[in-house]
């Protein structure tokens, strides 16, 4: 019985022939997530934005009032709120600022919570609520600055790793890759308006692992490559390396998104975000490793004659075994 093999072994693909297309779409992608970003911003959770939050079914509706809600929220006092339909077409959440005077002060809030839910109770006959919690305006601030150090420490820990590993141009190239990554996540979410909380740190976390993963695979391959093929030409030497790793590089995808889809289309709404995250993450996280990582060296001067790998101490050992020291 013949096994199944998605890649042939003989596959000889020319990606490095469309880089330079491929980057120029990259880039206007970059520019176009930020851009996204910075007019529309982040539908930041309550874990960033602060305030009370307040999940809720309507039971006999098929679809949640969110006009009414937001009117009826409003009119109460406690300022403008932003209602939006959370997982089914009947379910909301409603986020409400805290005032200066129940900051820090849980049991304020919780009096303002039981306002809010007191009055929809009374107002909607089929009003449910599923959940209700609170975060101070200085917690969330906290939680948004050591989010953003944590992804830049991450993406600049892998850089400095892949640097050492191998040189300074792959270093560069990796983090490239990165953060075109982590460009496209954050645009996809500014762009949908998902709800961006702190599961999404953790899956852009997890975007840059499995990024990092796929492009040290091809690295390692191009280092090898450089070694035993002195006079190819560095499109051709790239090239040959990525066909090489592409077997690997479909079934580690395939297999991640066997696991994710069908969470994505059937799991909890409460996962969505992270689950849309992470299946983003493998796409553009293959497709950073193939189009923007490897390319990259060959603008920063990694070419076969002029590059030399430094030889560790296993090149040694295999160059003693074949006779050649």
């Amino acid at each position: 019985m013949k096994l199944l093999k998605l890649v042939p072994d003989d596959t000889n693909i020319r990606f490095l022939r469309w880089r330079i297309p491929f980057y120029v779409v990259s880039m206007l992608l970059i520019a176009a997530s930020w851009g996204l970003v910075l007019t529309k911003g982040l539908n930041y959770g309550v874990d960033f934005a602060g305030g009370l939050n307040i999940t809720a079914t309507f039971t006999e509706s098929e679809q949640a009032p969110v006009g009414e809600l937001r009117e009826t929220v409003a009119e109460l006092g406690y300022g403008e709120p932003i209602v939006q339909r959370f997982g089914e077409d009947n379910q909301v959440s409603i986020r409400v600022p805290l005032p200066d005077s129940a900051e820090g002060n849980p049991e304020a809030a919780q009096n303002i919570a039981n306002a809010i839910v007191a009055e929809l109770e009374s107002g909607f006959a089929d009003f449910r609520l599923d959940g209700n919690e609170n975060v101070s305006g200085k917690v969330s601030d906290e939680f948004r600055s050591d989010a953003a150090f944590a992804l830049i420490a991450a993406m600049l820990a892998v850089a400095l790793y892949i640097w050492i590993r191998f040189e300074w141009q792959f270093g560069v190239g990796a983090l490239f890759a990165l953060f075109h990554d982590v460009s496209l996540t954050l645009g996809m979410f500014a762009l949908f308006q998902l709800e961006f909380s702190l599961q999404i740190i953790a899956a852009i976390l997890a975007i840059i692992g499995y990024s990092l993963n796929d492009t040290i695979v091809v690295y390692d391959r191009i280092r090898e490559n450089l070694k035993k093929y002195r006079k190819m030409q560095t499109p051709e030497l790239l090239d040959l390396s990525v066909n090489e790793t592409l077997a690997r590089t479909v079934m580690t995808s395939l297999t991640l998104l066997i696991a994710l889809v069908p969470l994505l289309l059937f799991g909890p709404a409460s996962l969505f975000g992270m689950v849309a995250a992470i299946t983003l993450g493998i796409f553009v996280g293959t497709y950073s490793s193939v189009y923007m990582a490897a390319p990259i060296l060959i603008w920063l001067g990694v070419d076969s004659n002029s590059f030399v790998p430094t030889e560790t101490e296993a090149d040694k050992q295999e160059k003693i075994a074949r006779g050649e020291a």
